[in-house]
């Protein structure tokens, strides 16, 4: 009788442990305060002499817990060669490796079919009868499994927050870029020109640029560009770029120069890692000239009455190599009525069942039909919103198109 009552007794005691736990849990405490109600239970309840704690955290192994152990007992635990092999709560005392020899058993610690950690428990000195260790084991073991699951969905509360100040700061990001680039509204209008774009990111935050800049009474820029890559890194070094071309792009620059000063730049702050195609014009209203540097980027196309060309001269990509060779600027006479299409990669390149197909045929179908610059950009509105919809698009997309609508100045 005395026996059970003792075992009623006992069992009281435990589920009383378990609450302190649980409560401790419920409080939402630090893992550290958990791991000293850990050890105080162990020691000061179940006798245990000594505690080793290793978890698995983000691909490497911490040590959470070290009690009655000493720093050199520790460190001559390797976890893959003395651990990864325990399966299940095993005792010590028949098994041969020094480095586990001042404990008496180990407690894998499992989260979804995983296992996440260990637990090393062992006396301080021999006992009598049955060690504290091995009588209080399962229910160690239990213990255990509570805190590992806390610690396991600490882990993921923190990684939802930290998914979400991800979402809210790439969300600003977004919002940030989406006003340095300017809409149809926002763009440049001449006496001479008229401008016209679309844009529309791949992410939340893209790499592409454009902007048409006013130089001086007779002379207009215009550029559109586009980082290598994705992401936050391509749209921070695109607003980099977007701050250069404002305060280097003059009615008077050499446009050699220019393009040799911003791949210097590009290319200090790229550090070989991105690099940049770009196209630059300048239209000059009393000449008709257009001159430009292609830097790599996708030809702009030019639609002049019944013809159509190019505009391909230039050099390599910005940021490729820290001096650009061959740098060649191009130059060409616009007419009232001439439209230059210039896009980035996410116009033509597409999606086509997993290998990259490309809509520039009807990208030159749609700038051959156009009679004016309006009716163009609604067409090829439509055809960058028809392949987005029908999840074609890897890349961002950036379309602009600039119309002589005044005759040059000077004749020919």
């Amino acid at each position: 009788m005395a026996n059970d009552r003792n075992v009623v007794r006992l069992y009281k005691e435990k589920m009383n442990l378990l609450l302190d736990v649980a409560q401790t849990v419920n409080e939402d405490s630090s893992v550290e305060d958990l791991m000293a109600e850990f050890e105080t239970l162990l020691k000061d309840q179940l006798g245990v002499g000594k505690i080793l704690v290793f978890t698995l955290d983000s691909g490497r192994w911490r040590c959470l817990l070290k009690s009655n152990v000493s720093d050199v007992q520790r460190d001559a635990i390797d976890i893959a060669r003395d651990l990864m092999s325990v399966k299940t709560v095993t005792s010590l005392g028949m098994v041969d490796t020094p480095s586990l020899n001042c404990f008496d058993a180990i407690i894998p610690l499992s989260h979804n079919h995983k296992v996440m950690g260990y637990v090393l428990v062992g006396d301080t000195e021999e006992a009598d009868g049955i060690s504290p260790t091995i009588r209080h084991l399962k229910f160690i073991q239990i213990l255990a499994n509570i805190i590992i699951v806390f610690i396991e969905n600490k882990k993921m509360h923190a990684r939802l927050l930290k998914q979400e100040r991800l979402r809210q700061e790439l969300a600003l990001a977004s919002r940030i870029q989406s006003s340095l680039i300017p809409n149809s509204e926002q763009l440049h209008q001449s006496r001479s020109t008229k401008a016209l774009s679309y844009y529309h990111p791949h992410d939340e935050v893209g790499g592409d640029y454009f902007d048409v800049l006013p130089l001086d009474s007779h002379n207009v820029g215009f550029c559109i560009a586009d980082v290598s890559g994705k992401g936050i890194a391509a749209a921070l070094l695109m607003s980099n770029f977007q701050s250069m071309i404002r305060s280097l792009f003059t009615a008077r620059v050499n446009l050699k120069h220019l393009i040799n000063d911003l791949n210097a730049r590009v290319s200090q702050n790229a550090a070989g890692e991105k690099f940049i195609t770009c196209f630059i014009g300048r239209y000059n209203n009393i000449t008709g000239r257009l001159t430009y540097v292609n830097a790599g980027h996708q030809p702009p196309v030019v639609k002049s009455g019944d013809k159509m060309y190019e505009l391909n001269a230039g050099c390599m990509g910005l940021g490729m190599l820290e001096d650009l060779p061959g740098v060649e600027v191009g130059k060409t006479k616009l007419s009232k009525g001439d439209i230059i299409v210039a896009y980035t990669d996410g116009l033509v390149e597409v999606n086509n069942g997993g290998t990259v197909g490309t809509h520039l045929p009807e990208v030159l179908k749609i700038i051959r039909s156009a009679t004016d610059v309006e009716p163009l950009m609604d067409n090829l509105s439509l055809l960058a919103e028809k392949t987005r919809s029908n999840d074609m698009t890897f890349d961002d997309t950036s379309i602009l198109a600039l119309e002589v609508t005044r005759s040059p100045l000077l004749p020919f």
